[in-house]
C-alpha cells in the first residue's frame, strides 16, 4: 500500500550530493512542461495544472538550497505536485457535494473538455493512485522501478495499480484488454 507524502515533512529527505549543479532557472525550465502534462493527466484541467506546477515551484525555490542537493530533485518536485493534483481533486470533490447540497440536487462532477480525449477523461475518474500510476507511465514515460521511487511504495504496488487501471479503462472504454505478458 502507498503511503501518501506529506509536504511539510518534504525537507526531512536524505541530502544526498549532486555532481552536476543546476541553477533554479535552468531545472524549472527543464521541468516545467512535463510537470503540468503531469498534473493535467492528473486533475484533468489545464489552468488547474498550471497553478499547481507554479505552487509547487514556489515552495521548491524557498527550499533551493536543500533540494538541489538531492540525488533526484525532480522526484521531490514531482511528489509535491502530485500531492498537490490530490488536494485539488479532493477540494474540487468537497465543492461539488456542496454544491449540490445547496441546490438540493445530486450534481455529477464536471467532465473534462473534449479536446482532452476520452482516455483521459476516462483516467480522470480512476481511483487516484491509479490515475497517478497512468500519468506516471504515459505522460512521464517513466519505468516502473522509476513511478515506485515517486509514489514511494512497492515496484508490485505500483503494477497491481496498473492492471487494475488497464482493467477499469478496458472496461470503461468498452476494450478488449490486451493480454499481460
Amino acid at each position: 500500500m502507498c503511503v501518501p507524502m506529506v509536504l511539510d515533512d518534504a525537507d526531512s529527505a536524505p541530502e544526498r550530493s549532486r555532481s552536476n549543479s543546476v541553477s533554479f532557472s535552468e531545472f524549472y525550465e527543464q521541468q516545467y512542461r512535463q510537470l503540468v502534462r503531469l498534473a493535467m493527466a492528473v486533475v484533468g484541467r489545464w489552468d488547474i495544472a498550471e497553478e499547481l506546477v507554479q505552487d509547487a515551484f514556489v515552495t521548491l525555490h524557498d527550499r533551493w538550497a536543500r533540494v538541489s542537493q538531492y540525488e533526484s530533485p525532480e522526484t521531490w518536485l514531482r511528489r509535491v505536485v502530485l500531492n498537490r493534483s490530490l488536494s485539488a481533486l479532493r477540494r474540487r470533490a468537497i465543492e461539488v457535494r456542496l454544491l449540490g447540497r445547496l441546490a438540493r440536487q445530486r450534481e455529477e462532477p464536471t467532465e473534462l473538455p473534449s479536446a482532452d480525449g476520452e482516455i483521459w477523461r476516462a483516467v480522470a475518474v480512476l481511483p487516484k493512485r491509479q490515475a497517478q500510476v497512468v500519468a506516471l507511465m504515459f505522460v512521464d514515460d517513466l519505468a516502473v522501478s522509476e513511478i515506485a521511487s515517486v509514489l514511494e511504495c512497492d515496484e508490485t504496488t505500483v503494477r497491481t495499480h496498473l492492471r487494475r487501471a488497464r482493467q477499469r479503462l478496458a472496461q470503461r472504454l468498452n476494450l478488449e484488454e490486451e493480454s499481460e505478458t
